[in-house]
């Protein structure tokens, strides 16, 4: 089947069919195009979306925990990988479709405009071959006619017994002359009929079948073209389908993985204050004024008397455990978490201490390595200059007291929420009795307070700061000294109950170091303080009896 041969008559029906290709090519190029933005659009969309409902997280407290909230972000992570397969199939549909089917497009409108010319020149040239021998045809018809016309004047001439010879003569040579004329234009009209009937079976033979050919090819390719781009369109999806997938299976397995369970005990960490239940409250017997008489005036005051003591206590205690069930008090946060229950109490310490205590090791490998150079330093000089560590050296070394004495602190804090905080009754008691409740606190060394900011917030306090134990103790002898150091490196002592001190000053010291990396000492003025062990060189007393402290 050729369009050459089929269709050979059928030009201007080939020239429409053409561009009716190049039409349904840019027409569906257009299709692809409005695809890849609804693709874009939609990723776009996906993507705000995740972000919408994405956790705008500021701090480690803020972090989702319960199992089904990590599996709501797990999805919401999945989507967003999902939305950037949309936009996979966007480039891949805008690079292997779109852009192939718009270069393809321009490329078939220049050979079918090629073709086109080609087809119509050749048709002009076979239009101007039959004018030729057109005109030779009329020129031989008009030729033969005059032929005939002289050949009818010089019979009629040469039958008439009265014409002379000379005009006989003369239409005898006019016959001639318009014969041969006839015969000249014969032979003409002959050779054009001949070229052009030549001509004519080459256009039809030869010329417009070749056109049409490439006519025939260039739309075949049009269409073999369409189908390569509908199986790209196709690939493009498919492709991602397997990435699409897993991200269809993550959203699965982080729906299976919520846990009810795990979630419920998650609500009971983060909210257990670790309070007992409060007690029952006491019978008030209004009753016993009823009875009273004149004369037990005396045992009636006392009575009285206990009965206020007795309401107050019942008062206070009520006070005191009336909030567990209901709005807690409101306050700023306290560096020691006191506002806390005592369980979040527990748990936000013991999260401190161990971030401090990575950043003691972090510091404490420092100096390690700050301690190996400047080995290196001094064993080779031409490496560098020891001296130049010492600023560092120092300056870590000032870390690890800062955060040794921060430890110490938090450690001292949680010792009273673990240890401390059940035997507050064996204690000593304030006059007032609503130091029964839990609004007390304890500094590291065991003394007592109630206010909020007169808690120890450095090393061990000295007696800076009064309270009712201070009261109670103020008047005791110091105590007494159980060796002496000597200042090894300078301590600036800016922190709350350190004591500075000197290279190579001498100190009394009147508490050994408890592990914690500080030791007390007394100045000869009296003036006392901890300083940090690592600095000083300390020599006890062999008959000395050891640290002194509160119990």
């Amino acid at each position: 089947m050729s369009w050459g041969t089929e269709l050979w008559d059928q030009f201007d029906s080939l020239d429409k069919h053409t561009q009716w290709g190049i039409d349904f090519l840019e027409r569906y190029a257009k299709f692809v195009k409005e695809r890849i933005e609804i693709e874009q659009n939609y990723a776009k969309q996906l993507r705000n979306l995740v972000k919408k409902y994405c956790p705008k997280r500021s701090s480690k407290d803020e972090e989702p925990r319960f199992t089904s909230c990590i599996a709501f972000f797990n999805i919401l992570n999945e989507l967003n990988d999902y939305a950037g397969q949309r936009e996979v199939v966007a480039e891949e549909m805008a690079h292997r479709v779109y852009g192939e089917l718009m270069r393809y497009a321009h490329d078939l409108k220049t050979e079918r405009k090629m073709h086109l010319q080609e087809g119509r020149k050749a048709q002009q040239y076979l239009d101007m071959c039959w004018k030729q021998m057109d005109n030779s045809k009329k020129k031989f018809e008009r030729e033969c006619r005059e032929a005939e016309k002289a050949q009818q004047s010089y019979e009629r001439l040469d039958n008439d017994t009265n014409a002379t010879k000379a005009d006989v003569e003369k239409a005898k040579q006019q016959l001639n002359l318009r014969t041969h004329m006839a015969d000249e234009n014969k032979n003409e009209y002959a050779a054009q009929l001949q070229n052009f009937n030549g001509e004519q079976h080459k256009h039809f033979y030869v010329v417009i079948p070749q056109i049409y050919k490439q006519l025939q090819e260039m739309d075949e390719r049009r269409t073999i073209k369409l189908s390569e781009c509908y199986r790209g369109f196709a690939d493009s999806e498919r492709k991602v389908i397997p990435i699409i997938s897993k991200c269809l299976e993550g959203m699965i397995l982080a729906a299976k993985s919520v846990d009810e369970r795990r979630d419920s005990q998650m609500v009971v960490d983060s909210f257990k204050s670790g309070f007992e239940p409060p007690g029952d409250f006491p019978f008030e017997d209004y009753s016993q004024h009823i009875y009273r008489t004149i004369s037990d005036g005396t045992i009636s005051a006392s009575k009285q008397e206990i009965g206020k003591v007795d309401a107050k206590t019942t008062v206070g205690k009520a006070k005191g455990k009336l909030w567990l069930f209901g709005k807690k008090p409101k306050g700023p946060a306290l560096e020691d978490f006191s506002h806390l229950p005592p369980e979040q109490r527990r748990k936000k310490l013991q999260q401190r201490i161990d971030e401090l205590n990575r950043e003691l090791q972090k510091e404490s490998d420092q100096k390690d390595a700050l301690n190996k150079m400047k080995d290196v330093y001094e064993k080779n000089p031409q490496m560098g200059d020891p001296g130049s560590l010492q600023p560092k050296l120092a300056e870590t070394m000032n870390n690890i007291d800062r955060l040794r004495m921060e430890i110490h602190k938090n450690e001292a804090w949680l010792s009273e929420v673990e240890g401390k905080t059940g035997g507050r009754g064996d204690r000593r008691h304030s006059s007032d009795i609503n130091h029964l409740v839990t609004q007390g606190r304890e500094s590291p060394e065991g003394s007592y307070t109630d206010d909020a900011n007169q808690e120890v917030r450095g090393p061990p306090q000295q007696h800076g700061h009064h309270s009712e134990f201070d009261d109670e103790f103020e008047d005791d002898d110091p105590l007494p000294a159980i060796g002496h150091c000597k200042a090894i490196y300078p301590f600036d002592g800016h922190n709350e109950g350190t004591l500075a001190m000197k290279e190579g000053e001498v100190l009394y010291i009147i508490e050994e170091d408890k592990g914690d990396g500080w030791t007390r000492a007394r100045r000869q003025n009296g003036e006392e303080g901890y300083v940090p062990t690592s600095y000083i060189d300390v020599t006890l007393e062999k008959n000395s009896k050891g640290a002194v402290t509160y119990i």
